[in-house]
């Protein structure tokens, strides 16, 4: 791919917003650390829009598109109405699980289907608006059924040498929560807005603006808006770097707001056609606002009168991590996809009053078998440490960051074999094993899980 600025900006305008996939490793981070954070009692299957299609399927640091997102445009589209395409989508999924959390320290074994019809409408080229509800029934009655939705919406447009793109998603669930250890009801309202500029042959500029909303019955909900921004250079059209900057405000219903500043740097080098790098890494700052001072009195019965002393501690809580997020792709031979991931990123808890350090590792191989099926294989750990503020204090006597005293390590490894048919379906078996190692009694789980998915899409 030539990255001079027309040739640029004309795969902008086929593809618009296709730097989404890479304006902000922050974004990266987050997915990984909710991913860690939230087990579902199994896998669910998610459509990806065609505009996301498509952007991935024209980057090119991507030697393979994921597994899933590749669409066969050679069939017919039978409910394409003028620039409106029509994908209706069908999946169904039962599992048998063993751990499944009902609450602390209550494991349980249970099967459950989950019933996902969706609808997808394509508006022209450049949007995609997708809904998808999913009836999940338990078997063992000591979980409640319920119904979960999905919304999304992804696109973009552009003007003159600017390309804008919109990612909008909702998603409201009632299923079992790592963190929680039993079911609660979360709603999540995410929000990205980007602008890309290439502004000669070597710079482009990329900014970034997200809003996340989390909502949870009984526990800490939470407002988080950012902004970041990138300059990157062009080396080669295969070796991109870049350093990024940007703020961002949490505010959540109990504890303190947090203010925070990002520095990153990145590097995507597609080394060659079979493997590529894109990683990126920094520092994130910071504050901890409305934590109160303590005062502690002295009483000396010793003098006459008795005499009180006091001592004030105060409020001190600023917190640097290191962040990062990195992907590596390689295919050793055509039908072989290999990935390696890794993420770290601090994020307020559904603990009241609590935030997450949550650092993760996965890898995963994708193998085609016979022509028809398909193998893939996928590990993660993960860590999440929880910590609040103004609960301990250091020796200059200033109310500092603790660790709450619970450490999450995570455990997951799945199995999946799949197999198409009638061209637009597909139906597979899988085996998942995860565990839970928390500091925090009652937390930790280990459960195996068997299944069987189809679903069907146009």
């Amino acid at each position: 791919m030539n990255l001079n600025k027309r040739d640029s900006h004309r795969n902008f305008k086929k593809n618009p917003g296709w730097l989404l996939l890479l304006a902000s490793p922050l974004v990266v981070a987050r997915v990984a650390a909710m991913q860690g954070l939230i087990g579902n009692p199994a896998p669910t299957t998610t459509l990806t829009p065609a505009a996301m299609q498509n952007n991935a399927t024209n980057n090119p640091m991507t030697v393979f598109v994921p597994n899933g997102t590749s669409v066969d445009k050679s069939l017919p589209q039978p409910f394409q109405y003028g620039p409106f395409t029509v994908r209706p989508h069908f999946d169904y999924n039962i599992i048998y699980g063993s751990g499944i959390q009902a609450a602390p320290t209550n494991h349980q074994t249970t099967a459950v289907q989950q019933i996902s019809p969706g609808l997808a409408v394509d508006l022209g080229t450049h949007w995609t608006l997708d809904y998808t509800p999913t009836i999940r029934l338990y078997s063992n009655r000591q979980f409640q059924d319920g119904v979960d939705h999905s919304f999304l919406l992804v696109g973009g447009t552009h003007y003159e040498d600017w390309t804008y793109g919109l990612t909008q998603s909702y998603l409201y669930t009632t299923a079992p929560q790592a963190e929680t250890a039993g079911q609660a009801t979360l709603q999540t309202f995410n929000t990205e807005l980007t602008a890309n500029d290439v502004l000669n042959d070597k710079l482009s500029l990329a900014l970034e603006l997200d809003q996340s909303i989390s909502a949870a019955d009984g526990l800490q909900g939470s407002r988080d808006w950012s902004t970041m921004d990138w300059l990157n250079y062009t080396f080669w059209p295969r070796l991109t770097a870049g350093v990024g900057a940007g703020l961002g405000y949490v505010n959540v219903d109990n504890g303190s707001d947090q203010p925070y500043e990002n520095l990153q740097a990145n590097v995507s080098w597609r080394a060659t056609d079979k493997l590529s790098f894109q990683i990126s890494g920094g520092v994130q700052a910071r504050q901890f606002l409305n934590v109160s001072s303590q005062t502690y009195y002295a009483i000396n019965s010793n003098t006459v009168p008795p005499t009180v002393s006091s001592l004030t501690i105060n409020p001190s809580s600023d917190l640097v991590t290191p962040t990062f997020s990195a992907m590596v792709q390689y295919l050793p031979f055509q039908n072989t996809q290999i990935s390696l991931n890794g993420s770290r990123s601090v994020q307020p808890a559904l603990i009241p009053g609590s935030d997450t350090i949550a650092t993760s590792f996965g890898a995963s191989i994708n193998q085609g078998l016979f022509k028809k099926f398909n193998l893939n294989l996928s590990g993660s750990y993960i860590v999440s440490k929880y910590i609040s503020a103004g609960v301990g204090v250091n020796e200059n006597l200033n109310l500092v960051l603790q660790d709450t005293g619970r450490t999450d390590d995570s455990y997951n490894f799945s199995a999946r074999l799949s197999h198409p048919f009638f061209r637009r379906g597909t139906w597979a078996v899988y085996y998942q094993y995860s565990s839970n190692d928390s500091t925090a009694p009652g937390y930790g789980y280990r459960g195996n899980q068997v299944g069987f998915d189809v679903s069907y899409r146009y």
